[in-house]
């Protein structure tokens, strides 16, 4: 058996999972959350089981000691088992990274240096990594970046039209980010329609409280609507999305708002709370039932927003072969899909009413067998995704037999 661990380190939790690579089967996973405070919660799950503690959490070396003391009491058995390699969720790889790499001081020093792109995000990945190079430093650790499956991005799509020596000078460009959950997604959707992924092309809508749509060509990403940071783009929870750049300045001059009142602004007060007064499309779509003027234009910017960049994808690719909803919300929520794609019959996209509203779970299609374009629901899975490609990065297969690696996606 090959197992893989997958950490996904934020600036105060440790989100973890042990896979099985040749079931590609969940052994057990957890969550610790509140690193640093007087008190952090642990859940920890092996198959339908749940155990949940309390206790003082110092910092992420600790909590990865939380993690090894939760596998040995309560399994799966970590030692017995010994991951052949540890994978990394790391949010931005900048220009550097085009794909996963072999974690060494280097690549560490790299991440660090890319900070003031994600200053909220790269640091806790960084104390993540470290720990876990502690706590394993005989197993080989594999960073995977949010932003590389974004890297073939023609210029085009990527360049803002800003003074070009400034954007080149500070970084300034569109990077994309969910890189991992619409790789998969895409591949996902390619074999489950029984087509080679070089010769699809697909819209993925990874909807969430975070959200981001990517149009996918051949398994290459050619545009995606997250930019330089995963506030631009479509309504989210608390982000705005895409916003008249002005409205910052007036707001900074008429309302005195300072930069860092702006940043909170847009990114933790906007989106369906700013419309709504919720970041829970569930409670938007249940004030929306019960007549609430707020929460239905909410959801009418909500979906037009992201009928604006499924319309842009589609000129983009020249028409898709697929669209397919993902995230929490693209997966679960029938009302938004419905919406989304209504009355597009004349692009050749016609969704089956009864498929969409089924609450069947699993990858599944939802237009009529009619329909030009096929319309999916296609569950993401980032954790396999980054086991995956860790353990390919480290050059070991899922029957565990060593294979060439390609070590590092670093480009100077």
């Amino acid at each position: 058996m090959t197992v893989a661990l997958v950490i996904n380190s934020g600036s105060s939790s440790l989100k973890y999972q042990v896979l099985d690579m040749v079931t590609c089967g969940v052994l057990g996973q957890g969550l610790i959350e509140r690193i640093g405070e007087e008190t952090a919660d642990i859940a920890h799950r092996v198959g339908d089981a749940r155990y949940e503690s309390r206790g003082p959490i110092a910092d992420h070396i600790a909590a990865f000691a939380a993690m090894m003391a939760a596998f040995a009491e309560h399994g799966p058995d970590i030692e017995g088992r010994r991951p052949s390699v540890v994978g990394h969720r790391v949010v931005h790889g900048g220009r550097r990274f085009d794909g996963p790499a072999i974690v060494t001081d280097r690549v560490e020093r790299d991440i660090e240096e890319l900070e003031p792109l994600a200053p909220l995000h790269n640091p806790a990945n960084l104390e993540g990594i470290r720990a876990a190079r502690t706590a394993f430093p005989d197993l080989p650790h594999v960073a995977v970046f949010d932003t590389a499956f974004h890297a073939s991005i023609p210029e085009a799509a990527a360049t803002y039209a800003i003074d070009r020596e400034v954007a080149a000078r500070h970084r300034v460009r569109r990077y994309g980010f969910h890189g991992t959950s619409h790789a998969y997604v895409a591949n996902q959707t390619a074999a489950f329609l029984g087509r080679p992924i070089d010769e699809i092309d697909t819209i993925v809508l990874h909807i969430g409280n975070g959200a981001s749509a990517c149009a996918v060509r051949g398994g290459r990403s050619i545009d995606t609507s997250m930019g330089m940071t995963p506030l631009e783009g479509l309504v989210m929870g608390t982000r705005s999305g895409d916003i008249d750049p002005a409205v910052l300045v007036h707001l900074h001059h008429h309302a005195g708002m300072s930069f860092d009142e702006l940043d909170d602004f847009l990114n933790r007060r906007s989106g369906l709370l700013g419309l709504a007064g919720s970041s829970d499309l569930r409670d938007v779509l249940r004030a929306a039932d019960r007549g609430d003027a707020d929460a239905r234009l909410a959801i009418d910017v909500y979906v037009h927003r992201i009928r604006r960049y499924l319309g842009a994808y589609l000129v983009g690719l020249g028409g898709a072969d697929a669209i397919a909803f993902t995230a929490g919300v693209g997966e679960n929520a029938a009302p938004i899909r419905r919406l989304v794609v209504a009355d597009l019959e004349w692009l050749g996209i016609e969704l089956d009413a009864e498929r969409n509203a089924s609450p069947a779970r699993g990858t599944r299609v939802i237009s009529t067998d009619a329909s030009r374009t096929a319309v999916l629901v296609v569950p993401t899975n980032e954790e396999l995704e980054i086991a995956q490609q860790s353990l390919e990065t480290a050059g070991i297969s899922a029957n565990g037999q060593a294979e060439t690696g390609t070590d590092t996606h670093r480009r100077g």
